[in-house]
């Protein structure tokens, strides 16, 4: 597969994206060609730092960049040879199959929406966050990409998120729930109780709505919401990840008894923190669209674009976005004649 990297969206420089693309071009001999598109004068300098001389890598320069501070559709237009469109234009122009982009968030999900297209039938394109759990992994959807949603689009996201854990984390009938204030159908806002109407007439094994202490209890595989509470929740689990060893260790070494204990668990510990590290997925999916995007976070490193890549790679190789496009028509058919019945009664 080809895949094409934005490399100068990070909060780090283009040598940290360059270093990430060489370790992934080691792990995955799958990989035919990797484009980075972005200074070519600082990628070759970045490439010599770290002696990649891979063959399957090709320097696509663009003049420009996107940065965070830009409003995504305004500095799209201002910025027409920016990083995030030109690796855009690759896959559009079919020299790569996938996109990878540790850059502005708005910016890549508006230029892969308007240039990549959703698939037919798709309302909305989702970002699909892993977020690790004691016993299991779930999906949660929309992270950040839709602040106002329909019913509708929460119920094509349940699908997206459906066929992504099954596809992708390998979990053969994911538990799907609305993320809502309360476990009964009558709970919830507007939006929930008519997105809890729409999932039951799917072909999911909808669990119904789960509240937030749901999540790390193993109750639920795909979590559906809007991208305002997803991107709340999201950015809120990544702070109590980062923040949690530091308090952890502040109150382990107040006394030698407690530190005698942190030193007997210490084993325990790092198995937790490898465990909830967001650099193990490096980036999340946009799911809904005719290729496949995968966004990394803005202060990703070396190992998280690998990450970021080789998630690229397992949707590629797992054909999601065919199975998007087949199980979001049959949905789409089973909401019309719900709707049709409804209308009849």
């Amino acid at each position: 597969m080809r895949i094409a990297v934005d490399v100068m969206g990070g909060d780090h420089g283009c040598e940290v994206v360059v270093h990430g693309i060489k370790l992934a071009l080691e792990a995955h001999p799958e990989i035919s060609a990797l484009y980075a598109v972005g200074h070519k004068a600082g990628i070759e300098a970045a490439l010599a730092k770290h002696h990649c001389h891979d063959k399957r890598l090709h320097v696509v320069h663009a003049s420009e960049v996107l940065t965070m501070e830009d409003k995504p559709l305004a500095g799209l237009r201002k910025k027409k040879d920016c990083s995030i469109a030109r690796a855009v234009e690759l896959v559009k122009d079919g020299q790569a199959d996938a996109l990878v982009s540790p850059g502005n968030t708005g910016g890549v999900v508006t230029a892969a929406t308007i240039r990549l297209r959703p698939i037919k039938g798709v309302e909305r394109p989702a970002i699909a966050t892993v977020i690790p759990a004691p016993q299991n992994e779930f999906v949660l959807l929309d992270a950040g990409a839709n602040i106002e949603c329909k019913p509708l689009h929460l119920a094509q996201f349940a699908v997206m998120g459906h066929v992504y854990a099954r596809e992708a984390l390998g979990i053969k009938r994911p538990r799907v729930g609305v993320l809502s204030v309360g476990t009964e159908e009558v709970k919830g806002n507007d939006l929930t109780r008519e997105t809890f109407r729409l999932c039951k007439n799917l072909d999911l094994n909808f669990i119904g709505n789960v509240e937030g202490h749901c999540l790390f209890a193993n109750g639920v595989d795909v979590v559906v919401c809007n991208g305002f509470v997803g991107n709340i929740v999201l950015k809120t689990c990544e702070s109590l990840a980062t923040n949690l060893f530091g308090w952890l260790k502040s109150e382990l070494t107040k006394n030698p008894k407690r530190l005698v204990g942190a030193y007997l668990a210490k084993n325990a510990f790092r198995a937790i923190k490898r465990r909830i590290d967001p650099e193990n997925h490096g980036g999340a999916p946009l799911l809904g669209l005719n290729n496949d995007v995968v966004i990394s976070h803005g202060s990703a490193r070396e190992r998280a674009i690998m990450n970021a890549i080789r998630q690229a790679v397992v949707a590629n190789r797992s054909n999601i976005t065919t199975a998007i496009r087949r199980e979001i028509a049959a949905a789409n058919i089973a909401l019309a004649a719900a709707k049709s019945e409804a209308a009849a009664l």
